[in-house]
């Protein structure tokens, strides 16, 4: 059970399922009050929900599309007027529509880029200002992939957008790191959800040093780690979760 000192509120995008879920646990493992953000599956979200809430947290839903910059900018502006700043923010919404890049298509390309990397806009520069008036230092964390960092066949779109994210987080950090708030970046590698789609998983396994996929409670201690005192001293890094792959 939480302890209920010092509430402090984290927004997660795409909470509803895969990574975002786990970090949603780990994060009320850790105490954190939990604004949870989804696009549609209010049901999926709604079962977060009640599973943080479980862990003795308070939490509440906050659907709109992060991809969206009036409807971001709508339902934040809202959330702040009526609980103020947020200590923190995790940006793990994210999508991918893979194609040979031939074959990419205009549609592909605009929504991969406007999800995963004009969220980042979209999401923090609403947050960001209040955050530093708070005067009580933050956290926040996206989420990139190892596809950022070393691209992927079939996925020039997504990598684009998951390498924009890492140049991103690392200037943001140096904004922000007199206001003590501490910006990180997370890449994961093969991590078990459903946008690994029809892939073999057996096969990803095998080509893994640690010999398995990763899970979303792997990344999410991960995050909640980043949000820690012990974590204080460590603003503009990439950290790759991945079981050892190169």
């Amino acid at each position: 059970m939480a302890a209920e000192v010092d509430r402090r509120r984290v927004l997660i995008t795409g909470a509803s399922r895969g990574i975002g879920r786990g970090v949603a646990h780990s994060l009320a493992e850790a105490g954190f009050d939990l604004v949870l953000n989804y696009r549609s599956d209010k049901a999926a979200a709604e079962r977060v929900l009640a599973e943080v809430r479980e862990l003795g947290v308070h939490a509440s839903l906050l659907p709109f599309d992060v991809g969206d910059r009036h409807a971001a900018a709508e339902a934040l502006a809202a959330d702040l007027e009526e609980h103020g700043a947020f200590f923190g923010a995790v940006l793990n919404a994210g999508v991918n529509r893979d194609a040979a890049f031939p074959s990419l298509s205009e549609d592909s390309w605009d929504e991969v880029l406007r999800t995963n990397l004009d969220g980042f806009y979209n999401v923090l520069r609403p947050l960001v200002m209040p955050m530093v008036r708070a005067r009580r230092g933050g956290r926040i964390v996206t989420l990139s992939s190892i596809a950022g960092l070393t691209g992927n066949r079939g996925q020039v779109n997504y990598a684009a957008s998951k390498a924009g994210l890492i140049g991103a987080t690392k200037s943001l950090a140096l904004e922000l790191a007199k206001r003590q708030i501490t910006v990180n970046c997370v890449a994961p590698g093969w991590i078990d959800t459903e946008m690994l789609g029809d892939a073999d998983r057996e096969s990803l396994a095998k080509g893994v040093p640690l010999q398995r996929l990763g899970t979303p409670e792997d990344v999410g201690a991960y995050v909640a780690f980043l949000f820690s005192e012990g974590a204080s001293y460590v603003t503009g890094q990439v950290v790759s979760v991945n079981g050892g792959l190169a």
